[in-house]
């Protein structure tokens, strides 16, 4: 495997705000992919900054009385704390507002200007009467003038993407003052696009795109490319244009130039070769990572740039979707536009990494956060899959072998099988299609279960004579669990740390077998989601009250700190013998069935099962189950649940309920 030299950039966050679960989805994609070429031996380096500069950040620091240079710092400090606790593992996060940033966009500017790109141009801009100031694109709200969309940007629809400008919205506003903006000359600074047309075709048409953004690019071609302003008057947060005083480069010249600014400051510390990426001769690879709405930006505007500058061109820019919540546009209403850190303050940030995964692919398709499927999917594919192995086999390896795994593997064949599959899941990887990497490696880990299940390690314990066979049993599921982490790293990076602990060894990709080896005794490693955490997430989100009292707080930290409870605490679980009396299909769920439950009471309970994959409703009517009858009613979208039924199984299909035997009546409690 040749060792490839590799850069990836994230799109810049613009300093002014707090990281969500929007933006996370890129960060969390890009991530994976860097963690995947570093776990593969290849030379990856992975830097973003923070988009520090324009308009928007000057007005909301004088709204809070502060520097531009302290508000940016906030955020920047805030946007670390954030990515560092999603495990987005930056070689170099950075700031545009640094010297070397400064120093490269005054290069690539005088690239534009040596090279004849620059022209003068007065135009009519927007001006805000009761503001006194030139209003940015951004800063102008108005109808469409292409599809008629109200309530769109200065300078682009959302709606059918047409790019053009402010004076051609129809009924503009001032979003600063909400005045009626009026039209002044100004003189601005324009790259004519036009003069790299040819360089730009061969470039997008090159296999640097993906199919539906290539589509895109081909309609702008057709319209003509726009001339380009490239300037801003004062005042302004931003860099002064050498030689045009009270002029400013407009925020989106000098952002892109933050990728080399961030990567030039790592060569700096690092003592790295700054042109062996970046010169215009570079045989490293250099990747963007981007969301639909700035395709414009990366595919047209850089590669000029870059081009004038006597730099290279990306390898390619990869494009992703938007993020939905439950099918819809992220809603501060509803909750479900969720801050990084409100998330963090309720769940574990692995989940939404695997969750974002298994819901990846490399196209440029929106991805929607269902929040029943996340709880859902973490539960059955982490906790009951992959660390299921883990912890079924452990605990017979440290008390009866002092630790220590058999010396041969059981079953070669199996270990070999999950070896081979390694390839394909790393093509999958590699062209981020990582919604297959994970169907994959599930099934491989169901495949790992399937073995502990017919080998039955619980019943070969039992046999006095069978102590080698449950050692080598026990050693095969691990070597197992520890080729499924290997696949698994990139995605569960923080996992994977505590699993090189517990296992005292590496965790790595396509791995010779464990054997012979001491391990350390079992923690657990993932638990599972509970959606009283999902219900507090969404009601901090919607900054709704959360009472809870100190007994109730001292509880879930005890909870929190143990994995075990005591009998006494385990007596108090009420398991009833139920009789479903009917059974019904939830409109809007994907996993829901709703149970009528006869516990010999006089009022029937209505609980909501998790089980709709495995059960169609007419198998379940007058059938006999077990449920826990003493469990708290909780409020779901679709009602309220009045307990629990209990099941068995891997998930999907492979859920079973739990039946008594014969003689069993509604009401009975289980001992």
């Amino acid at each position: 495997m040749t060792n490839r030299k590799i850069l990836v950039t994230s799109a810049l966050p613009y300093a002014n705000g707090p990281i969500h679960i929007g933006h996370l989805v890129e960060y969390i994609q890009t991530d994976i992919w860097a963690r995947f070429q570093k776990l593969r031996g290849h030379q990856c380096y992975y830097v973003c900054a923070d988009d520090a500069h324009g308009t928007p950040i000057m007005l909301r620091a004088q709204k809070e009385g502060l520097t531009p240079e302290t508000l940016i710092a906030r955020f920047h400090t805030e946007h670390q704390a954030d990515f560092a606790d999603f495990a987005i593992g930056f070689d170099n996060y950075y700031s545009t507002h640094s010297d070397e940033n400064q120093y490269l966009s005054n290069l690539i500017y005088k690239g534009l200007k040596d090279g004849g790109y620059i022209e003068r141009r007065t135009i009519r801009q927007f001006y805000d009467p009761v503001e006194k100031m030139f209003l940015p694109d951004r800063f102008i709200r108005g109808e469409c003038p292409k599809c008629g969309a109200k309530d769109q940007y200065g300078d682009s629809c959302e709606i059918c993407s047409k790019t053009y400008n402010p004076t051609e919205l129809k009924n503009p506003v001032s979003a600063i003052s909400g005045a009626k903006p009026i039209e002044k000359e100004s003189e601005h600074l324009f790259v004519n696009l036009s003069n790299f047309e040819t360089m730009l075709q061969e470039w997008t048409g090159s296999g640097t795109l993906q199919p539906e953004v290539l589509h895109k690019i081909k309609e702008w071609f057709e319209t003509g490319l726009q001339a380009w302003d490239i300037s801003r008057e004062a005042p302004y947060f931003g860099f002064e244009i050498p030689d045009e005083p009270g002029k400013y480069f407009y925020v989106w010249l000098d952002a892109p130039i933050g990728y080399m600014a961030s990567f030039k400051n790592l060569c700096d510390k690092q003592q790295l070769d700054f042109d062996e990426f970046w010169g215009a001769d570079s045989q490293a690879e250099l990747y963007h990572f981007i969301g639909k709405d700035i395709i414009y930006f990366h595919t047209l505007f850089w590669p000029a740039m870059l081009s004038a500058g006597g730099f290279r061109k990306p390898t390619a820019v990869f494009v992703h979707g938007f993020l939905t919540v439950d099918g819809q546009k992220m809603s501060k209403s509803r909750g479900t536009f969720i801050n990084a850190r409100t998330y963090l303050n309720h769940l574990n940030p692995e989940y939404l990494r695997y969750y974002f995964a298994a819901k990846l692919s490399n196209g440029v398709d929106d991805i929607d956060l269902n929040l029943e499927d996340f709880l859902q999917r973490v539960n059955s594919d982490l906790v009951g899959k992959v660390v299921n192995i883990a912890s079924r086999c452990a605990g017979f390896i440290s008390k009866r072998f002092n630790g220590e795994l058999a010396s041969t593997l059981h079953d070669q064949g199996l270990y070999q099988e999950l070896i081979d599959a390694g390839d394909n899941i790393a093509k999958a990887y590699e062209k981020r299609d990582y919604n297959k990497a994970v169907r994959d490696i599930m099934a491989l880990a169901d495949r790992a279960n399937q073995y502990i299940n017919e080998q039955k390690p619980w019943v070969i314990a039992k046999q006095a004579d069978k102590e080698g066979d449950l050692q080598a049993v026990c050693s095969q599921g691990l070597n197992l669990f520890r080729v499924l982490m290997g696949y698994l790293a990139p995605i569960l990076p923080l996992m994977t740390e505590q699993v090189e602990t517990f296992l005292a060894t590496s965790v790595s990709w396509q791995p010779a077998p464990l054997l012979g080896h001491k391990i350390n005794v079992f923690k657990p490693l993932m638990r599972r989601v509970e959606q009283k955490q999902i219900d507090a997430m969404i009601a901090e989100a919607a900054k709704k009250d959360i009472v809870t009292s100190a007994k109730q707080q001292s509880e879930v930290k005890a909870s929190s700190e143990s994995e075990f409870i005591d009998y006494d605490e385990f007596s108090k679980i009420d398991l009833r013998i139920a009789r479903i009396v009917k059974a019904e299909q939830v409109e809007g769920a994907h996993k829901l069935l709703h149970l009528v439950l006869d516990v010999g009471e006089e009022k029937p309970r209505s609980v909501f099962a998790g089980i709709k994959d495995a059960y169609a409703p007419e198998e379940l009517t007058g059938r006999l189950t077990v449920m826990v009858a003493n469990l708290a009613p909780r409020k779901m979208r679709f009602g309220v649940s009045e307990g629990m039924v209990l099941a068995a199984g891997p998930g999907k299909k492979e859920i079973f309920l739990v039946s008594p035997d014969e003689g069993a009546k509604p009401g009975m409690r289980v001992k």
